[in-house]
């Protein structure tokens, strides 16, 4: 396998994106740092005027049928969701973008704010698919374990204009495992480096295996202590990455360049 490639970049990602050719990028994996939920020491400047234009340069140097995964949630403000992540996915879809899957990250606990006497406890974050024009990779993870392993196909399935018909592989055997579903649930992590919401390994492993090929060349605008860049090189991808606060853009250099080593 040839040596992969990085290119980390210190600064506001809206000016270095502007430096980017069309279409050089194959995936971005990134969550935004949304709606104020944390301060990032002090640097936090987030709303419309940040996502917008972030979405658009995304666009353009996305490749045609590239990927960007974008993970968010909303914060509580005045008793009222702020409903900004569906003002996200429906501004990039303005963009150009298709919504090629609105997911949900599960987190097996409660681990944010929350007024639990009025509502039950927040304990996911969308991760909105967008791709450019149509799909050009898609590796689906097969480890959904299947209560029907060993057992003869049956059935039938409603079609659109509701009659049924018989199941297409009737007759087979179920595997052992199938396709994963679009809801995962993965434990956040433990060790943070240093930074206050690290990207969890496994979330971002899981989606540059599903969205992208080896050699491809992975993304992320907003790097913090970089778990995407990380598990690019560690999966045999370039890497791009750019992250405004000093102290994050050192831990993940560190990080990467330990992952190169690897």
């Amino acid at each position: 396998m040839k040596k992969q490639k990085r290119k980390l970049y210190h600064g506001d990602c809206l000016e270095v994106m502007k430096n980017f050719s069309n279409g050089i990028i194959d995936l971005t994996v990134t969550s935004p740092p949304y709606d104020n939920l944390r301060t990032y020491n002090n640097t936090l400047e987030w709303g419309p005027h940040v996502w917008k234009p972030v979405i658009k340069e995304l666009y353009r140097v996305t490749k045609p049928g590239g990927v960007v995964v974008w993970v968010v949630g909303d914060a509580t403000i005045k008793g009222s969701e702020t409903g900004t992540s569906f003002r996200q996915a429906l501004w990039a879809m303005e963009c150009g973008f298709n919504l090629h899957d609105t997911m949900i990250y599960l987190k097996p606990n409660f681990s944010a704010v929350g007024a639990l006497k009025t509502r039950y406890a927040p304990v996911f974050e969308y991760m909105f698919v967008f791709s450019k024009n149509k799909l050009k990779t898609f590796n689906p993870i097969k480890d959904r374990k299947c209560k029907t392993a060993g057992k003869i196909k049956s059935g039938t399935i409603r079609c659109a204009n509701g009659k049924m018909k018989r199941m297409s592989n009737e007759g087979t055997v179920q595997k052992e495992y199938g396709q994963r579903y679009n809801v995962w649930e993965i434990v956040p992590q433990s060790n943070k480096d240093g930074h206050p919401a690290p990207f969890p390994e496994q979330l971002a492993n899981d989606h540059i295996i599903s969205w992208s090929r080896e050699c491809d060349t992975v993304f992320d605008p907003f790097m913090g202590s970089g778990t995407t860049g990380k598990m690019a090189l560690l999966n045999g991808r370039d890497f791009i990455g750019i992250e405004k606060v000093e102290e994050y853009f050192e831990i993940a250099k560190k990080r990467i360049a330990g992952a190169v080593r690897q």
